[in-house]
C-alpha cells in the first residue's frame, strides 16, 4: 500500500477553474526514507518502516541511531511501519515522495485529535442535559440516569460518561485530492483532517470509496 508520513501545516482556499472555492487543508508530506522492509520469510509479515523529519542524532535513543546508522540513513524524528502488498517492491534507503499521489485521487489520513483535557458529557457526547427551568438548580449539564434499575443491578461497559476528551487515533477517509506541489512537498485535500497545526499524519489510500448509485 503506499503512503507517506507528513505533518499538517494548516487550513486555507482552493479556486478551482469552475470558480468553485473548495476550503482545504494543507499537508507537508515527505521525503520519507525506508528504514527497514520486512518480508514473509523472515518476519512473517510484509511492511516498510518509514523514518521521517530528519533530527539532530542526540535527539534519537542509542538504538534508533544505530538502527538508522547501520542502514546509511540520516537521523529521523518519526518511524513508522506500514503493512505492503505483494506485488509492491521497497528497498532499505528508497526515498518516498508526495508524487505517488495525483490532484482527483480518494486518500484517508490518520492522525492523533486535539486533546481536549477531561470534559463533562454535554461537550464530549453532545447530551442535552436536564432542564432548563422548573426549579432545577445544578441537572442544567448533568448525564441523567446511568443504568436500570436491579436488573442488571450495575452500569453497563461503554456507558457515555464524562472523561479525557480528544487525543485519540482518528482517520478522516474519503478525502479527495485537490493539489500535488511536488516541489515543495505539500498535498492540498478537500476539508479537514485531524489533529493540530505541526502534528504527525499518514496519508493512504482510501479503502472505503463511496459509490453513488442512480445516477445521482
Amino acid at each position: 500500500m503506499k503512503s507517506i508520513l507528513g505533518k499538517k501545516v494548516g487550513m486555507t482556499q482552493v479556486i478551482m477553474k469552475s470558480g468553485e472555492v473548495v476550503p482545504v487543508t494543507v499537508v507537508e508530506a515527505g521525503p520519507c526514507y525506508v528504514a527497514q522492509v520486512r518480508t514473509e520469510e523472515r518476519d512473517g509479515y510484509r511492511a516498510v518502516q518509514l523514518g521521517y523529519v530528519e533530527a539532530k542524532p542526540k535527539h534519537l535513543t542509542k538504538g534508533q541511531r544505530g538502527h538508522l546508522e547501520k542502514n546509511g540513513i540520516p537521523a529521523l524524528r518519526y518511524l513508522r511501519e506500514i503493512r505492503t502488498n505483494e506485488d509492491e517492491e521497497y528497498e532499505v534507503g528508497q526515498i518516498i515522495k508526495i508524487d505517488i499521489f495525483q490532484p482527483g485521487e480518494r486518500v484517508d489520513i490518520v492522525g492523533i485529535s486535539k486533546g481536549r483535557g477531561f470534559a463533562g458529557v454535554v461537550k464530549r457526547y453532545g447530551f442535552a442535559g436536564g432542564p432548563k427551568t422548573h426549579g432545577q438548580s445544578d441537572r442544567q449539564r448533568a448525564p441523567g440516569s446511568i443504568g436500570a434499575c436491579a436488573s442488571p443491578g450495575r452500569v453497563w461497559k461503554g456507558m457515555r460518561m464524562p472523561g479525557h476528551m480528544g487525543a485519540k487515533r482518528v482517520t478522516s477517509q474519503n478525502i479527495e485530492v485537490v493539489v500535488v506541489d511536488p516541489e515543495r512537498n505539500l498535498i492540498a485535500v478537500k476539508g479537514s483532517v485531524p489533529g493540530p497545526n505541526g502534528g504527525l499524519v499518514q496519508v493512504k489510500p482510501t479503502r472505503k470509496q463511496r459509490v453513488r448509485k442512480g445516477g445521482r
